[in-house]
């Protein structure tokens, strides 16, 4: 199967992190939604990434999908997702969260970065800049507690989302997102980023 996409989305880093947790075997495609908009569309007319093409040619989109998808290949023992009701609740609200956090600083980028600073709208930005702060407050919260995997001791999909969303938004807004208030989420990232599955996936 093949992940298009670049590592520097959150979205297709946390698709490759988890397809190496797994030990499913994939190609990597580094194609930019931006600068290769093109070949991304040849695959996939609608230019999301990431991108999941299935040995049999199916093309899937949407991070949370493709992750349904992949636990039913990966063996149970395997599986990112807890089968007990009350870890899979708590696994579930950890991952809105990290994806929420994703959401708002992709959000900011694209403010500062695509759209003219005459027509950048502060309290728009004001809000989403809150609802980022909230998001990692929530996320501060369950982390600090933690000196290992955040539901127990093995990862599960709220591990590899929450550190994808801290690295991602300290490699995109550090001036908004300040490490040092928010002391659980970056020794937790620190702990997910030495693991070969977070190293072989550079976002990058």
């Amino acid at each position: 199967m093949q992940i298009i996409g670049m590592m520097d989305s959150p979205y297709v880093r946390r698709v490759a992190i988890s397809l190496k947790f797994l030990r499913l075997q994939f190609d990597h495609v580094s194609l930019s939604v931006f600068s290769q908009f093109d070949a991304v569309a040849a695959v996939n007319p609608v230019v999301k990434v990431p991108t999941l093409v299935t040995d049999d040619g199916m093309v899937l989109m949407d991070s949370t999908l493709i992750l349904q998808v992949l636990e039913r290949l990966a063996p149970k023992e395997r599986r990112l997702t807890p089968t007990g009701e009350t870890d899979f609740l708590r696994a579930q609200r950890l991952v809105g969260l990290a994806l929420a956090a994703c959401e708002k600083t992709v959000q900011i980028v694209y403010e500062r970065n695509l759209r003219p600073p005459e027509k950048h709208h502060q309290p728009w930005i004001d809000r989403v800049r809150a609802q980022l702060l909230a998001a990692c407050g929530l996320l501060e919260t369950a982390a600090g507690p933690a000196s290992g995997w955040l539901l127990g001791t093995r990862p599960t999909q709220a591990d590899v989302a929450v550190g994808v969303a801290w690295r991602f938004t300290q490699d995109a807004l550090p001036d908004v997102i300040h490490a040092e208030e928010f002391p659980g989420l970056s020794a937790f990232s620190a702990r997910a980023e030495s693991r070969p599955e977070f190293l072989a996936c550079p976002p990058v």
